[in-house]
């Protein structure tokens, strides 16, 4: 088994070659694929650590496609199965040259909808170190948040530390909805990782102590990491201790998909390394910098030695 599991819905993603053309617009596209979870897989096993993902996928090319790039990075696809009944989740992706891209998605009762809980009483955790969890599967359907629960109940059944990372997304049946599962969620998880535009939506406020207090209040989270954009990560931990760790400037931003996915597997790969709570921040902050200087959504995450030469360039060490 792997040191860290992970579960969520795979996105086949057709990307605009044409720069600031809109989705109607646009002719020319290429393939990659995507999903907040499995970007975070992808980071950690590029960064020397096994990673284990957990999903469904259509038996169409898109699900064949999907398997063979999981492979391709070496994230285990043990719990990745393929359902004959619906099709594999995939949107479309615009090229901007500043600011977010848009997104169209096609994942409504898409296999990943569908996959039950029964699959989370197969799981071997035996060798689990860290479990990411993420807000987007829950809200692709009933089921996937009932099959959502079932793994965090067993996860923290058998004292895996946790991460959850909000990640909101339009998928929910409700905005009302989704505020209140994700709360409730997030009191699940060890670590919880907002970021400052959620803390706005989910409890009201961009202060990130505020946002930090409202989610130590989880009946086990011990720690609130909050993303504060180009000015790095607030800490506090239910022991008091609280502190910014200060980001990375980068001079020019290619696309901001995947930063946050990045800044995850940096704070959890330094904590698997036995990093300090401030070393894995800082490791999350430059995984985050990397990634928003390249077009992909996973590809500017770094190697061993890649992420060394960033730190050797900017004058750091971790500690």
């Amino acid at each position: 088994m792997s040191e860290v599991i992970t579960i969520g819905e795979p996105i086949v993603t057709f990307c605009s070659k044409e720069p600031d053309v809109s989705m109607a617009d646009a002719l020319e596209w290429h393939k990659i694929l995507g999903g907040a979870e499995l970007n975070v897989a992808i980071g950690v096993k590029r960064l020397g650590h096994s990673v284990e993902y957990i999903s469904r996928v259509g038996e169409d090319p898109f699900g064949e496609y999907t398997k063979k790039t999981i492979a391709s990075h070496q994230v285990g696809t043990r719990y990745v199965s393929s359902d004959p009944d619906y099709w594999t989740g995939h949107q479309l992706k615009e090229l901007v040259t500043k600011g977010d891209p848009k997104t169209f998605n096609y994942r409504k009762n898409s296999a990943a909808c569908h996959l039950s809980k029964e699959v989370i009483e197969k799981v071997d955790l035996s060798d689990v170190k860290i479990a990411h969890m993420s807000g987007i599967f829950p809200g692709i359907s009933d089921t996937a948040e009932e099959t959502f629960r079932a793994l965090f109940k067993r996860l923290n059944e058998n004292n895996i530390l946790t991460t959850f990372d909000p990640n909101l997304r339009p998928l929910w049946k409700s905005h009302d909805y989704m505020v209140k599962t994700i709360n409730e969620l997030a009191g699940y998880a060890d670590i919880v990782l907002p970021g400052i535009e959620e803390g706005k939506i989910l409890m009201g406020s961009d202060d990130p102590e505020a946002i930090a207090d409202f989610y130590l209040k989880g009946e086990r989270t011990n720690t609130v990491i909050v993303k504060i954009g180009a000015e790095g990560a607030f800490v506090k931990t239910s022991n008091g201790d609280k502190y910014t760790v200060k980001g990375f400037h980068v001079d020019h931003i290619v696309d901001t998909v995947g930063a946050g996915d990045g800044f995850a597997l940096g704070v959890i790969t330094a904590l698997l390394e036995g990093k300090s709570l401030r070393s894995a921040v800082m490791r999350g902050n430059a995984v985050g910098a990397l990634q928003i200087q390249t077009p992909g959504d996973n590809d500017g995450y770094p190697t061993p030695d890649e992420l060394k030469a960033f730190y050797t360039q900017e004058g750091v060490a971790e500690d």
